[in-house]
């Protein structure tokens, strides 16, 4: 079922209730005030005869009932009138052909609630009252014919306002339903429209701030993620393809000079490490592109262990100078924590002295006395990390692309490499919510700053 349709159907059941509740209330709310009515012309019609009677009491005590009957003049629909006394002795009874049985529960009950009222089978409605000053019993008994019709014709016509209104509810719930979701079906043509090669095009926004004008924000900006993503993998794909082609190419072009010409021992000893070396070169990138692919997968770090920080660059800084045992490095605080919970961090700790291993490298590899400072700083808000070297400064038309994968800034030409470091190494940093930042500092000072910050 579609959404209009589902739409259309719930409105529908709940007009339908509404007005199935509010019909049903309307009938049983003028039934009552049809029979509580009645009631009280019953009781209207018998406080008059009595008053009748009572008046010809005093005046025509010979020939009471004949009076009684003359002047008494029937306005209700078959309507019978007993008075009797104490002793269940009838005094009156119109029509005097009636057979009325008097029992003393009757008597009983009319007594103990002044006015009794009851409805026997028939829909015939009675009340009885006695009147204590004379010590007499009044019965009156109509049917009310008129009031029975109108209630039967009241609900008639309730049953065709409940049908009524449910078809029109059926047709305004369609059109409007068809009209309100009119720009969410505009919104899914022109999503269909979209595929990977138009990821740049966005949807229209409107200007009225609704659900559906967030419903297209929040779209364009998933667009916009796809697009970079999109991006970042067809130029990861070019990048890594060209990366790999070229120690390919040399290896296969140093295998088919030798296989081309005889070649002495010693030369053959030298075309293997040759190829041993583009061979390591080759493993290194490759684990490279699988690092970074890999990083590139990860999630958000949720419900990591705390560490110190300062013990992670320690152990990245000892697992460098095994690899650079000429290097200088050195790790110093700005001021010296006073208690071990001002350097305690979420973090994953092994992937994060990958990162500052590599960080720390390129320090080393792009300085120029191999000496690295490494500076921790804790802010209250924030743990500073400065890594720092005298080195060639990156120019100011690299640094936007420093941290993009493969990309070699100008002071990196002469040195062997893939500018696949800083990639890693910022991914590492983003996943645990910091910043990897870059900052020239003259003179010939490159100094690279990670940011984590502290929740309070």
């Amino acid at each position: 079922m579609k959404l209009k349709q589902r739409f259309a159907l719930l409105f529908t059941l709940f007009v339908a209730i509404i007005l199935f509740i509010s019909c049903i209330t309307i009938y049983i709310l003028y039934r009552d005030y049809r029979t509580e009515d009645y009631y009280r012309r019953l009781h209207i019609e018998g406080q008059k005869l009595f008053d009748e009677y009572a008046d010809l009491r005093i005046n025509h005590k010979q020939d009471l009932t004949e009076k009684l009957n003359a002047e008494h003049k029937n306005i209700l629909n078959s309507e019978i009138i007993v008075i009797c006394d104490t002793a269940q002795n009838i005094i009156f009874k119109k029509p005097d052909t009636l057979n009325f049985f008097i029992n003393k529960t009757l008597l009983k009950n009319v007594a103990a609630n002044n006015d009794y009222q009851f409805k026997d089978d028939n829909n015939y409605q009675h009340i009885g009252f006695y009147v204590s000053e004379v010590g007499v019993y009044v019965f009156v008994s109509a049917f009310d014919k008129i009031g029975l019709q109108r209630l039967q014709q009241m609900g008639y016509i309730l049953i065709f306002v409940f049908i009524g209104g449910l078809f029109l509810t059926v047709v305004l719930s369609l059109f409007f339903v068809n009209q309100a979701l009119k720009p969410l079906t505009e919104l899914s043509l022109q999503m269909q429209k979209i595929n990977a090669s138009n990821l740049f095009e966005h949807l229209p926004e409107i200007t009225v701030n609704d659900e559906l004008q967030q419903i297209t924000s929040s779209f364009n900006k998933m667009l916009n993620r796809l697009n970079n993503a999109f991006e970042t993998q067809r130029s990861f794909v070019h990048n890594a393809s060209h990366e790999l082609r070229t120690p390919l190419t040399v290896m296969l072009s140093q295998t088919e000079a030798a296989l081309n010409k005889n070649i002495s021992p010693e030369e053959v000893k030298i075309l293997l490490r040759s190829l041993k070396e583009d061979q390591l070169s080759l493993i290194e990138l490759t684990n490279s592109l699988l690092l970074l692919s890999q990083y590139e997968k990860l999630p958000s770090f949720n419900s990591l262990p705390l560490i110190r920080i300062d013990e992670v660059i320690f152990e990245a800084i000892a697992t460098t100078q095994k690899i650079y045992p000429s290097a200088n490095i050195s790790l110093s605080f700005k001021e010296h924590p006073a208690n071990e919970k001002q350097l305690m961090l979420p973090i994953s700790d092994a992937l994060l002295k990958a990162a500052f291993i590599n960080l720390i490298k390129n320090a080393v590899i792009y300085s120029f006395n191999k000496k690295v400072d490494i500076n921790i700083e804790n802010t209250g808000t924030q743990i500073i990390i400065n890594i720092e070297n005298n080195g060639q400064l990156i120019s100011q038309k690299d640094i936007q692309n420093l941290m993009q994968p493969f990309f070699r800034s100008d002071n990196a030409v002469k040195i062997k490499g893939f500018g696949l470091g800083l990639s890693i190494a910022k991914r590492i940093i983003d996943i645990h919510d910091g910043q990897l930042i870059y900052n020239p500092i003259e003179p010939n000072i490159n100094r690279f700053s990670v940011i984590f910050s502290i929740n309070q």
